[in-house]
């Protein structure tokens, strides 16, 4: 790995989340739990059955800001990879983005105003195209990987298929921001759509930290492992 990344394993976990607590996400979706005391990540990653060079290149990705991707591609373990991206579709489909839609709900009463309406019409609407975004992803994605995985290259199928057509689903969320800044129901209550919002932003921000992840980590990867069984088929 490049030596000027900004976490190595030699660094204490505790360390590592007080200095940037939105790798938090991170640590959930590969599967470290909190309780880790002291411990390096290196530790941390071995005694949960973590692939560490996989989970460092995601969180120095994600900590310079999508700049510059640190260590060999190489390194990268992508069964491990995709059960961060797996886990990742879990989190916003049946956590993040239902949360959500209940604090609209408790926010605003539908029933009897039409602004109230559009914005929860919106909201399912984003919801319906970023669980078709991620079924596809699942279905087809992941599946072709799979398959490359166990050396069996599908002829139907490339990965810069997945690139070309990686398209961000941020539109609806940014008309629906811009509907409840601009149009707020009356008789909303205001703190409970303010939190709604807020975690809109939040949710809008993990979703295009998600697909940096794929477009510059997982899709290069791939890339890399089609060349490599292409090479081997000569």
């Amino acid at each position: 790995m490049d030596n000027l990344q900004k976490y190595k394993p030699t660094d204490k976990m505790i360390d590592l989340i007080s200095d940037n607590y939105s790798l938090l996400q991170v640590m959930s979706r590969v599967g470290l739990s909190l309780g880790f005391g002291d411990k390096t990540v290196k530790e941390v990653c071995e005694l949960n059955g973590v692939d560490c060079r996989t989970f460092l290149i995601v969180v120095n990705f994600m900590a310079e800001g999508f700049s510059r991707l640190d260590g060999d591609k190489d390194d990268i373990s992508i069964p491990a990879l995709i059960d961060y991206l797996r886990q990742a579709h879990i989190y916003f489909l049946d956590f993040s983005l239902p949360a959500i839609r209940r604090k609209l709900i408790e926010a605003i009463d539908c029933s009897q105003d039409d602004v109230a309406f559009l914005i929860l019409k919106f909201f399912d609407e984003y919801t319906r195209e970023v669980r078709k975004h991620m079924d596809y992803e699942e279905k087809t994605v992941f599946k072709y990987v799979d398959s490359l995985i166990k050396g069996n290259a599908p002829k139907n199928y490339q990965i810069s298929t997945f690139s070309k057509h990686h398209d961000q689903v941020g539109e609806k969320l940014t008309e629906l921001k811009n509907i409840i800044i601009k149009y707020c129901p009356a008789k909303a209550n205001e703190n409970l759509l303010n939190a709604a919002l807020f975690d809109i932003y939040a949710c809008e921000a993990g979703l295009e930290s998600h697909c940096k992840v794929e477009d510059y980590i997982f899709v290069p990867a791939i890339l890399n492992l089609e060349r490599r069984m292409r090479e081997n088929e000569k």
